[in-house]
């Protein structure tokens, strides 16, 4: 399998993180479900190392993080710049929330806050039939965002949707790029300490009724797997 560049774009805050790890713990956790045998390796913006050169990477995986795409901080026209050519060059890569929405904005897409308001807990979502990539008819992925893509990319197929969350999930058309909004990476654990941190932000019965949709099952597995599945492309 290639060696995935996680490329962590924010943090855990730091009292969950001695628990939960950082978002490249639980992605790399995620990848070695599935492949016992994976090559991870980390790449930090908040702790300041700089991008590889997307010309030498062999797979990426763009992780979630607090900032909004548009916000115009220093570091995201590179990373936007790093994923053009990465697409450029049919280098697997996935986004993942964050990494969903950056993807999407850099290769022509629109992102911003939705006037739905904020996605927590537990979110059904509908699969593009055929699509290649993700299995069935619908997955229950946890979710923590704010911000949407609004217009996908002129080159993306929609293959999650939600009434919630439209473009949940784009598969672009040289195959070898993809992106979710949902986190396959969350345990349930740490998907309620998500809900727990929009106290005070969403709307209380948002916030409850997001703790107890936790209760129900999720295809974390499933997603995981075929994330993991499609980094492995050469």
């Amino acid at each position: 399998m290639a060696c995935i560049t996680i490329i962590e774009t924010g943090l855990v805050p730091q009292k969950h993180r001695e628990r939960h790890g950082s978002f490249p713990d639980m992605f790399e956790r995620m990848v070695r479900a599935e492949d016992p045998s994976a090559e991870v390796e980390v790449v930090s913006i908040p702790n300041g190392d700089a991008l590889p050169d997307p010309d030498k990477v062999e797979a990426i995986l763009i992780t979630g993080a607090a900032a909004g795409v548009y916000d115009g901080l220093d570091w995201i026209a590179p990373l936007e710049d790093f994923v053009r050519t990465a697409h450029a060059n049919s280098t697997p890569m996935v986004g993942v929330c964050f990494g969903h929405q950056l993807i999407a904005q850099a290769l022509g897409g629109t992102v911003r806050k939705s006037d739905k308001g904020w996605g927590i807990g537990r979110h059904v979502y509908r699969v593009a039939p055929d699509n290649g990539v993700i299995d069935g008819q619908e997955v229950a992925i946890a979710c923590s965002h704010q911000d949407q893509v609004i217009e996908a990319p002129s080159d993306a197929q929609t293959i999650l949707s939600s009434d919630f969350t439209p473009h949940a999930g784009l598969l672009y058309a040289n195959g070898t790029t993809m992106s979710v909004q949902p986190h396959p990476e969350f345990d349930v654990e740490f998907a309620q300490v998500c809900c727990e941190l929009r106290d005070g932000k969403a709307p209380h019965d948002v916030v409850a009724t997001a703790k107890a949709s936790l209760a129900e099952p999720l295809d974390s597995a499933r997603l995981g797997g075929a994330i993991t599945r499609f980094l492995a492309k050469r």
